[in-house]
């Protein structure tokens, strides 16, 4: 089970990637109108239909890799989202990755093998009392609810960034345990619960609120300021919530020393990959 959680999240983490890349690799060829006339020029491209399946595809391979394994496994993860869409973008969008940036995916691969190597997450449940639901939902939609509120506009764009960062990674993470929740009840009991468990709703809507707190935060500022806040914060939150809402367990005493050392390799890592995201177009293929 724990190898299909880890093959089914690889394969969503590179879903995704593969999908941003596309997309991007749409919009850079689309150069006139915006709002609707820029979705209907979108629609005809293969490259931005190719992003949209890939998209599709890492949505049904989170729900797979959630059913099959712990949360505090299964969400960090997609953090190879973010160095497998560079690489991905790269010989799409007629690039290279200077030097700084291999060492930045390194960071990102390994610190992310030692996190996990040394937490080994565990748990197999799936489902949990309103009694844990009710305080983790508080929780999250009321830090969503106060990060949104302090990033009201006329805050520097960078705070405002790294703030709609911080508030979708919550949104994200919220919305792993409500898919896990719901696809549980899907595997277990068939598609007539799945439709009738309130998880099912739920992840949908904070799913697409997410989303949009994302757009806000990169339409706010730089992307160095969001996408760590964003990949750090998804994976933190998620523990938690795997943590105390499914009893998930991660290995801690000494253990929490190479947990550390590899958590801080992933922040700069992920910080590094985003200060070369906006040098590429300056570096030659």
């Amino acid at each position: 089970m724990i190898v299909l959680a880890v093959l089914f999240a690889v394969l969503g983490a590179a879903s995704n990637a593969a999908g941003t890349a596309f997309q991007r690799k749409a919009a850079s060829t689309v150069t006139r109108g915006g709002g609707l006339r820029l979705m209907l020029e979108l629609a005809r491209s293969p490259a931005w239909l190719i992003g949209i399946a890939g998209v599709a595809a890492a949505a049904v391979f989170q729900a797979l890799a959630l059913v099959n394994g712990p949360m505090a496994l299964v969400q960090p993860l997609f953090i190879l989202e973010l160095p497998l869409a560079l690489l991905i973008a790269i010989p799409l969008l007629h690039r290279r990755l200077p030097r700084a940036g291999w060492w930045a995916v390194a960071g990102v691969v390994v610190g992310l093998a030692l996190v996990l190597g040394s937490a080994a997450p565990s748990g197999a449940r799936d489902q949990a009392s309103m009694a844990r639901w009710i305080p983790a939902l508080v929780l999250c939609l009321g830090a969503m609810g106060v990060l949104v509120a302090v990033a009201r506009p006329g805050r520097p764009p960078l705070f405002r960034a790294a703030v709609l960062g911080s508030a979708s990674a919550v949104g994200n993470a919220l919305t792993a345990a409500l898919l896990k929740s719901a696809t549980g009840t899907l595997a277990d009991d068939g598609f007539t619960a799945f439709l009738s468990t309130w998880q099912t709703y739920g992840f949908a809507l904070t799913g697409v609120t997410a989303v949009l707190l994302l757009e806000n935060a990169l339409q706010a500022g730089a992307l160095a300021a969001s996408q760590p806040a964003l990949t750090i914060g998804d994976a933190t939150v998620s523990l938690l919530l795997g943590i105390t809402l499914f009893g998930e367990t991660v290995r801690t005493g000494w253990w929490l020393l190479p947990e550390a050392v590899g958590a801080a390799a992933i922040v700069w890592g992920v910080v590094r990959l985003t200060r070369v995201v906006p040098h590429l177009r300056e570096v030659t293929g």
